[in-house]
């Protein structure tokens, strides 16, 4: 495949992913620069040629945000920073604009609807009290029987959507849920 040497700049064009090239990669699997078994943003960095080789013109990161990883990395506990398996937030801002500078956009993937039991708003909402606006950031009840017909994502490892949560001090709400409703 053709290396492309004249970029042109990105545009205003509304409809630019209709005709994109879109690799979806995890980056604790692509490329590890530092042989500690983990991908990291400093590999990924080093394969960009790679990718413009291949035709990619758009790329698609799956979650790398701080996390438990409890869930691959889709339990969000900050959405402000680079987890620290994947390098910094200094290696995260190289490659953007190293992919920039080769003409690749960069697609993060952002998960709103579900965050750690680490992330400030949990922390807010499992100290407010019920009816509170803060409480109404996720769905808590006294037991795990509602929502029943949810389908459990993760059934090899998990018995319900549901999760006891346990604190020191007793908080109205014994349980939450852990998983999107839709």
């Amino acid at each position: 495949m053709k290396k492309f040497t004249n970029i042109l700049p990105f545009g205003n064009d509304p409809q630019w992913y209709k005709d994109a090239i879109i690799y979806e990669l995890h980056v604790r699997s692509f490329k590890d620069s530092d042989a500690d078994g983990v991908g990291d943003f400093t590999g990924l960095t080093e394969k960009l040629d790679y990718l413009e080789e291949l035709g990619v013109t758009a790329l698609w990161l799956l979650p790398f945000y701080p996390s438990p990883l409890k869930d691959d990395g889709y339990d969000i506990a900050d959405y402000y920073d680079i987890h620290s398996i994947y390098g910094s937030m200094a290696d995260f801002q190289t490659f953007v604009s190293e992919a920039h500078r080769r003409g690749l956009r960069v697609i993060t993937e952002l998960v709103v609807n579900h965050t750690s039991d680490q992330h400030p708003w949990f922390q807010l909402a499992r100290r407010s009290p019920p009816q509170s606006r803060a409480r109404d950031f996720y769905v808590w009840n006294d037991t795990p029987d509602k929502y029943k017909e949810a389908r459990i994502i993760f059934k090899d490892y998990e018995h319900s959507n549901w999760t006891l949560t346990i604190w020191p001090k007793p908080i109205t709400g014994t349980v939450s849920i852990h998983t999107s409703l839709t």
